[in-house]
């Protein structure tokens, strides 16, 4: 049983000589690469040096147990833990995102229901922000475009992470948060008291570790300048300092206007730019792949409607995992593990189920 862990404890020993390379670390992206890879497999050597260390122990312990009932006392409590680190192990193993270790960018816009889907935008941002802040990750709005009650008709976000290890990453986390959030609650705006539905869209991307990553042909690029202006369209600018940026051959288009000079809102522009070029490029390779999974629970479908968010009942349920639970004044207030953490095992289990299905 797991004879494939040879490879990767050989892998691993090597990371660790390389690591030790002062000339690796003079190249930022495949320093941040290699230690992203290190930590992920020393996850799985961890874990196999449990289970190897049990699976000695259980047969140790079952040889010695016909002439000492400690022993024989203790087979059972072996077994149950063999049974649990061949768990984690086999976890552990399934086929890792490649984007799992890296930060993402995060839009939020409204949807159906006007005012009230750019205020709960707007609750939806403060929930990512308090989860990131859960986590000790850094936050930095880089585009905003507000609505007249106080909500946002837009927002991007750009959510950095603390750990080399990929299931630590703010992706692994966070790209099963894409797709439509609906809400359920009485609008600020009326006054019979009657419960609205509305909804607001979730878009999550993989940022770029460094510009090199996705080449970008100045000739395919389009750009506009135009002069920033606020809500209800009045000047809040002098200048034509807003940049819009055509990607031709994608038809990708991003816009920002959030900074003073039109030379940071064009170098936020291409921020956001490759990370979605990025995710494009992602999404035609796994559609290609004959490995694709159509059960994974990351969709890719934006429009899908994935999570109800019920404020009368105090209820929060994912559509994709079944999980529901009674405490959305805690979720809307960053306690958003548990949801993602269903997530996350959901995924795994149907990772599992398709390698059972080929084996």
């Amino acid at each position: 049983m797991f004879e494939s862990v040879n490879s990767l404890l050989v892998e691993h020993d090597e990371l660790q000589e390389l690591l030790a390379d002062p000339e690796l670390h003079s190249d930022p992206v495949r320093s941040k690469k290699v230690n992203r890879r290190y930590a992920e497999l020393s996850r799985i050597v961890a874990a196999y040096n449990v289970w190897h260390d049990l699976t000695d122990d259980l047969a140790a312990a079952s040889e010695m147990a016909a002439e000492d009932e400690s022993f024989a006392a203790e087979v059972p409590v072996l077994e149950e833990s063999l049974a649990a680190a061949e768990e984690t192990l086999r976890r552990l193993l399934i086929p890792r995102d490649p984007n799992d270790g890296r930060d993402v960018i995060m839009e939020i816009k409204m949807g159906e229901g006007g005012a009230e889907s750019a205020l709960f935008a707007a609750d939806l941002l403060r929930m990512y922000l308090h989860y990131a802040e859960s986590k000790k990750w850094k936050t930095e709005i880089i585009e905003q475009t507000s609505s007249d009650l106080g909500g946002y008709k837009d927002v991007q976000l750009a959510i950095k992470g603390n750990s080399t290890d990929p299931a630590q990453g703010v992706w692994a986390h966070l790209k099963y948060e894409g797709g439509v959030h609906r809400v359920q609650r009485v609008p600020a705006t009326e006054s019979q008291g009657r419960i609205h539905t509305s909804a607001a869209g979730v878009l999550v991307f993989p940022e770029v570790d460094e510009p090199e990553e996705v080449e970008i042909n100045q000739n395919d690029l389009k750009i506009d300048v135009y002069r920033s202006s606020g809500p209800g369209g009045q000047s809040v600018n002098t200048t034509d300092s807003a940049v819009r940026i055509t990607h031709l051959p994608t038809g990708i288009v991003v816009a920002m206007q959030n900074e003073k000079s039109q030379l940071q809102n064009r170098e936020a522009g291409m921020r956001v730019l490759r990370a979605r070029i990025l995710a494009r490029y992602q999404e035609e390779a796994d559609a290609e792949a004959s490995v694709f999974r159509k059960s994974q629970i990351r969709t890719m479908d934006r429009s899908e409607r994935i999570r109800t968010y019920n404020f009368p009942e105090n209820r929060i349920a994912d559509h994709r995992t079944g999980y529901k639970a009674y405490n959305l004044d805690a979720v809307m207030n960053g306690a958003l593990e548990p949801v993602i953490e269903s997530c996350i095992h959901a995924d795994e289990e149907a990772q599992l189920a398709d390698i059972g299905s080929e084996a």
